[in-house]
Order: structure tokens, then C-alpha cells, then sequence
């Protein structure tokens, strides 16, 4: 398989500005950076969001990690991986020798068993167990760890090199329970020496650190409620970088001759998608009713309005720019149609207009006036009440969790650079994101996929599961968006801060 990630420098400040060293007088400097992403837990275990994992990147490691710009993955914690001659059923690592904690105590093969055997065990509604899915078992032996997957899964070594993979120490880490508080002991690149809840972290380069990549300059994430809030903290130079997300018009207006700030535009594989609860207890339980709300979407208008342009309709699951990527959603539902709306609501026999809950997650970008674009959208002919409410994003992730609404819209952020990861997670059986949906045939596609070691040959399997998905309308795909970051002009490496496979590289920030 194949990822091309196009990175254009928009605004770079002086001739070969990026191949100046860091000043002498800024070595030691904090670099403070920004961003609207929340952290739902320190623990790897109970949290699958992108403001978590992006803390884990830091300050853990796993067996397996991505280079900039990579789509296999790499050893990081690990000396070796690979998978048994003759199948895909058993995979073997070879730990590094030296290792160590942050709390000083040496890492062992046993820390990377209890690491992955605690994830499946806890089983945390919002954490990432759905990834281990083929997972049966974890041995380990001197600096060898054996895993034993349950049906050949050529896409394991890519869970693995994910922020589900977080190796913690096992003498700190409750085997049963989420751990509370606000340390960390991971193997990482950054020491956590600071956390304030929904406001900041602060990271120390870890002397201790052994890997695949280098420390960085001390840095402090700062965490803000909305775009809005962050564009203020940039303009007044609160923040030397500011990514994910500042205002569609904000982006949509950045100037290449501004010569204050270094700006990087990267393709990207973040979609966002509107998912429906298709339990008995929803009215969106039955197909044709969601299949009248596929009629109605009008994605162009969403992403012109309020995404000043910022964001591609998408009309599949897998994106544009990965493997399997296709229109089964434009050629089933082509155009806004009312009329074979109305028909579908007439043959599933429900009182119109059918009313129902839809929940968005508060500072999570535009998701208030997509929230809005989107009730007007299906208010238009009377045939749907919508009725909208924003939640602080840990309750808006546990109402959706627990089936507590009806509809929802969740941006997603590839975990590894292979379309499983806009498969399984999202519409295969006891997903993420908790839909209920379940279909024998979308799970054989996935299934059939993981097969194949050569993933360029997995893209019929793809495409046919997102026919069955278009059919069924568990969930619409709404838009893909470009990645932006926005660095002052005497800050460089911005441009490694997210390029397609889910690492968020600070360690690449440095003064200029």
C-alpha cells in the first residue's frame, strides 16, 4: 500500500530558513504550543481520542512507531518484529535491552505482556480493546514477546505501533483498572513534570529515553476550548505553534507572504462522519429511515459554509489518498432527493416528521454551526425534528458509548496508515463507536482483508464493504480535511506534527 502526503510550505520566513540551527540562547527554551484537542485520560488504556494518543506519542512507547511520512511501521521499543514463516497468526518481538522507566525501574518482556493483557481486560467503553479484536493471547520470555491472534491479521503490527500499544510499567499500573491521578511511567521521548486538566501539560525531554527517535526541546501543550479561543491565544502570541483546530475562515485566509509565521498544509486522512444508534430503542433503528436522512445530506453546502472550503465532501468511508477509497455513498444517494425521502419514511410506516436526538462534542471545531447546517439540511421538507444539544467532550464521548443518543458526529483520525483503521473500529461488530451495527458481511470484508500481507490487494474488499455500509447507513460520511499548522517564524519542524499516521511528533519542534 501506498499514502502519498503532500506537504506545500505555505510561508517560509528568510532564504533556507529551515536548515538554520537552533540558536545557542533558545537551546533550553520551552516551545509552547496549542490546540482544541482534549485529553480524556493519562492511562493508554481508557482512552481512543486524538488529543490522548497525541499525549501518548510523547511520553509512552510502543513496540512499533511510523517515521515521518512512513506507512510501515518501524521498531521503537523493540529491537525486531515479525510474524511467523507460513501465516498470520503468530507475531514476535524482541525487546530492547535498555529500557528504563521513568521511575527508574528497567522494562521487561512481562511489562509488554501486562501493557496489552490490562487493555483487552479493562475493556473500557472509551478505550481502544476494539483494536485487539484478533488478539487471543501474550506470551513472554526473557526479552521475547509472543502474540497469538486468534485468525490471521496482517494489520496487527499497525495496532501495535498505535497509542493502544502504550507499553506502561506494570508495577505502577493497575492490572483491573483504570489508574487515577495524574502521573505517568512510560518509556517515552518526554517526561509528563506537570498536567492540569483541560488546560496544560508540560513535558521534559526523558534523558532515559531509547528508540527509534531523538528528544526535543521542554514543551508546553496547551489545551483550549474552542478555535476561537486558540486564534486569541496566537494572535497574542501566547503559543509559538497552534494546530487542530483554529477557525475554517482563520485557515481559510492564511496568507503564503505573511512573513510572522510559518504555515504547513498537508494532505490529510482525517474525515468526519455522522453516526446513528441503530438500536431497537432509536428511532433511527430502522434502515429505510437513515436511508432518507442519506438523501438529505448536502455535503458540498456543509463544507462551503461552514467550513469556508477548508474540508473535501466525502462520500466513502476510506478517504481520499488511501487504498480502497471510493463514492458508494454519491453513487447510491447521488443528489438531495425529498421526494425518495418521503417514500422511505412512507414504506418504514413512522410518524413524520421523525424526531430524534443529535449530540456534538462543545470546542470540537465547527461542530455547532455543522450541527445546525446539518438540522436545517434535514428539517427542510418537515420529514426530521432534529433535536441538537452540545456536551464537554468526556460526556459527549461516554452518551455515545452507552447508545444515550441518537445520531452524533465524531471526527476520526487514522490510527495507522491502512483503511482497517476506517473499518473496523468504525462499522465492524462491538465497534467503537458503539452504533449496534453489526452486518456477517462487512465483518468477512474485513475479515478477507487482514489476510493479506500485500495491502495493495485489499482495495476490492474495501470497496465492496463500503457498498454493503451505503446500503445499510450505520453512519454517513460527511467531509475529509486538510492538516494545518501554524508555527511563529523562529520555530521549525511544525510540519511533522501530524502527517497521516497518527504520530504527534513535538520532539521535531526546535528553535530556528
Amino acid at each position: 500500500m501506498r499514502i502519498l502526503m503532500t506537504l506545500l510550505v505555505l510561508a517560509v520566513v528568510g532564504v533556507g530558513g529551515w536548515q538554520l540551527l537552533p540558536s545557542q540562547e533558545n537551546d533550553e527554551a520551552t516551545i509552547t504550543v496549542g490546540t482544541t484537542d482534549t485529553v480524556t485520560s493519562l492511562d493508554p488504556a481508557g482512552a481512543y481520542d486524538a488529543g490522548s494518543w497525541a499525549l501518548f506519542s510523547n511520553v509512552f512507547q510502543s513496540l512499533l512507531t511510523y517515521e515521518p511520512g512512513g506507512v510501515s511501521p518501524v521498531p521503537d521499543a523493540a529491537k525486531s518484529c515479525s510474524f511467523a514463516k507460513g501465516g498470520l497468526v503468530t507475531y514476535t518481538c524482541e525487546l530492547r535491552n535498555d529500557l528504563t522507566f521513568t521511575g527508574g525501574g528497567k522494562v521487561t518482556a512481562e511489562d509488554v505482556k501486562f501493557s496489552f493483557d490490562r487493555v483487552k481486560k479493562i475493556n473500557s467503553d472509551v478505550g481502544p480493546s476494539s483494536l485487539f479484536s484478533t488478539l487471543k493471547s501474550v506470551d513472554a520470555h526473557g526479552l521475547t514477546v509472543t502474540f497469538h491472534l486468534s485468525a490471521p491479521d496482517a494489520t496487527f503490527p499497525f495496532k501495535v505501533a498505535t497509542g493502544a500499544g502504550s507499553i506502561v510499567d506494570h508495577t505502577r499500573y493497575p492490572a483491573d483498572a483504570l489508574r487515577t491521578g495524574s502521573d505517568v511511567d512510560g518509556t517515552g521521548p518526554y517526561r509528563l513534570t506537570g498536567y492540569t486538566k483541560g488546560k496544560k501539560v508540560l513535558l521534559s525531554p526523558n534523558s532515559r529515553y531509547k528508540g527509534a527517535v531523538s528528544t526535543g526541546a521542554p514543551i508546553e501543550l496547551r489545551y483550549y476550548a474552542d478555535p476561537d479561543a486558540l486564534e486569541k491565544a496566537w494572535k497574542a502570541k501566547d503559543v509559538e505553534a497552534a494546530t487542530r483546530q483554529l477557525p475554517p475562515a482563520v485557515l481559510a485566509a492564511l496568507n503564503a507572504s505573511d512573513p510572522g509565521q510559518r504555515v504547513t498544509e498537508a494532505d490529510s486522512s482525517e474525515t468526519r462522519n455522522l453516526y446513528f444508534n441503530t438500536h431497537s430503542d432509536s428511532p433511527l433503528h430502522d434502515t429505510d429511515v437513515r436511508k432518507a436522512m442519506a438523501w438529505l445530506i448536502d455535503r458540498a453546502q456543509l463544507a462551503s459554509t461552514v467550513y469556508d472550503g477548508t474540508v473535501e465532501p466525502l462520500y466513502s468511508l476510506v478517504p481520499a489518498g488511501i487504498t480502497g477509497h471510493s463514492t458508494s455513498f454519491f453513487d447510491t444517494y447521488p443528489n438531495q432527493n425529498a421526494e425518495k425521502a418521503r417514500k422511505l419514511l412512507e414504506k418504514a410506516g413512522v410518524s413524520i416528521p421523525v424526531s430524534f436526538t443529535y449530540g456534538y462534542g462543545l470546542g470540537s471545531g465547527a461542530a455547532a454551526s455543522e450541527a445546525q447546517e446539518l438540522k436545517r439540511q434535514l428539517e427542510a421538507g418537515g420529514l426530521f425534528k432534529v433535536n441538537v444539544k452540545g456536551y464537554e467532550w468526556t460526556d459527549f464521548q461516554k452518551r455515545w458509548a452507552t447508545g444515550k443518543l441518537d445520531a452524533y458526529a465524531v471526527g476520526w483520525v487514522a490510527d495507522y496508515p491502512d483503511p482497517d483503521t476506517f473499518a473496523a473500529p468504525l462499522v465492524g461488530t462491538g465497534s467503537t463507536m458503539n452504533t449496534g451495527y453489526s452486518s456477517k458481511a462487512v465483518d468477512n470484508y474485513i475479515a478477507d482483508s487482514q489476510r493479506f500481507a500485500d495491502r495493495s490487494r485489499v482495495a476490492d474488499d474495501f470497496r465492496r464493504l463500503q457498498q454493503a455500509v451505503a446500503e445499510d447507513v450505520p453512519v454517513i460520511p460527511l467531509w475529509q480535511r486538510k492538516e494545518y499548522v501554524v508555527t511563529s517564524a523562529d520555530v521549525g519542524g511544525g510540519q511533522y506534527l501530524a502527517d497521516g499516521n497518527g504520530v504527534f511528533r513535538l520532539w521535531k519542534l526546535d528553535w530556528i
